[in-house]
């Protein structure tokens, strides 16, 4: 079975750290793209990080750069994303999406065909 599982949301205070994991199943890293996308209340999907095995490409929206980092482990296939000094607008629902043949990865939802249930991520005090 094809899919993606998020893991590792949580009510995180601002200025502290949350670490997502997608772990994949079904396929492997290798040639996939992995994009993180966040659904915050009333808003559409944003775009947040993505990666590229194949071809090492990674990417940030403006918002996050320096304070987010995506990493990935083939052998664990699975793609982690560690957030630091988060804010109370970071709050949302953030969402694991792949693409098995995408390179380099893209922040456009519409690139990718596997989706996971999402993980919620609440910064407040």
């Amino acid at each position: 079975q094809v899919q993606v599982v998020e893991s590792g949301g949580g009510l995180v205070q601002p200025g502290g750290s949350l670490t997502l994991s997608c772990t994949v199943s079904g396929f492997t890293l290798d040639d996939s793209a992995i994009g993180w996308f966040r659904q915050a209340p009333g808003k559409g999907r944003e775009g947040v990080s993505c990666l590229s095995s194949r071809d090492r490409s990674r990417y940030y929206v403006d918002s996050v750069k320096g304070r987010f980092t995506i990493s990935g482990d083939n052998d664990k296939k699975t793609v982690y994303l560690q957030m630091n000094n988060l804010r109370p607008e970071d709050t949302a629902v953030y969402y694991c999406a792949a693409d098995r043949a995408l390179y380099p990865c893209a922040l456009t939802r519409n690139r990718y065909d596997i989706w996971g249930q999402g993980t919620q991520v609440t910064v407040s005090s």
